[in-house]
């Protein structure tokens, strides 16, 4: 499936929201191609997403404070989506809790009727 420019954005920010890495780790952590992964680079670095940094003779690339607000505003983001999506399948599982509660009080109720005879 491809992904949108947003998605790619999206997923080099959550890669680099764990540590620094450099341009092949991070290619590999988002199954990216090198060259289309530096022109995603080259944005989030000119909008003051992401940061060069020069480690041990490589350039290593850091969100900046600006980039990781971002990335914990997609990630919430992305928890109330699913939270939206799998409202409704609680929200029938627990209107179906009080029918099976009500069985096991009426069974309870039973049963006490019975020794008290």
């Amino acid at each position: 499936m491809h992904r949108s420019k947003l998605e790619l954005y999206e997923e080099i920010l959550q890669t680099l929201a764990k540590k620094p890495l450099i341009l092949d780790s991070i290619a590999y952590t988002c199954n990216m191609d090198c060259r289309l992964l530096n022109q995603r680079l080259s944005f989030l670095v000119k909008n003051g997403l992401v940061q060069e940094e020069n480690f041990k003779n490589k350039t290593r690339y850091a969100l900046t404070k600006r980039g990781t607000a971002i990335s914990k505003t997609l990630a919430i983001t992305k928890r109330l989506e699913k939270l939206q999506h799998d409202a409704p399948l609680l929200n029938d599982s627990l209107q179906a809790l009080p029918a099976i509660f009500n069985k096991s009080e009426n069974k309870t109720t039973n049963t006490k009727q019975n020794q008290n005879c």
